[in-house]
């Protein structure tokens, strides 16, 4: 999606976690090692961007992981809190603020690269992320590990 605001726009990284392993995508047009992601559209919040992207861009239904207040009433939906966010820089003038979720799939962990958007898709493990070629960022690397490390302990 093309970017929504001049300045600043909101995104969200789904790390998604299965067996010990994260999912990660080579983006075609970034030439990176990425989580599953991309851009919170006009007509979203930030839990349907993460579902729809991680479907776009793997073909898996996910689940995200994080807690949900119980305030939800009328006129008011609670959503689950993203686990991490950061803000970053694109280009001179403009940044994104990315909202950072954890996920497992919902049924089998079978993936399907989106060609028109990434070089590849694999599931890595934590030592994995270190043979990337090219290398990924320190920074998601940390995301990755952290992810894998927390959503291992807790199934």
């Amino acid at each position: 999606m093309a970017h929504i605001h001049e300045k600043i726009d909101f995104t969200v990284a789904i790390f998604v976690v299965h067996d010990g392993q994260i999912l990660v995508i080579h983006h075609r047009k970034l030439d990176k090692w990425l989580p599953l992601g991309g851009h919170v559209e006009l007509d979203e919040d930030p839990e349907q961007a993460a579902l729809r992207e991680a479907k776009e861009e793997s073909g898996l239904d996910v689940e995200l992981l994080g807690e949900r207040p119980p305030t939800t009433s009328p006129g008011t939906r609670a959503l689950i809190a993203p686990r991490f966010l950061d803000i970053h820089r694109i280009t001179d003038t403009h940044e994104h603020i990315g909202m950072m979720y954890w996920a497992r799939p919902r049924h089998s962990p079978d993936v399907q690269c989106a060609t028109a958007e990434h070089h590849d898709i694999r599931w890595c493990s934590a030592a994995d992320l270190d043979t990337l070629s090219p290398p990924m960022s320190e920074a998601v690397k940390w995301y990755c590990r952290k992810a894998i490390e927390e959503v291992s302990a807790s199934q």
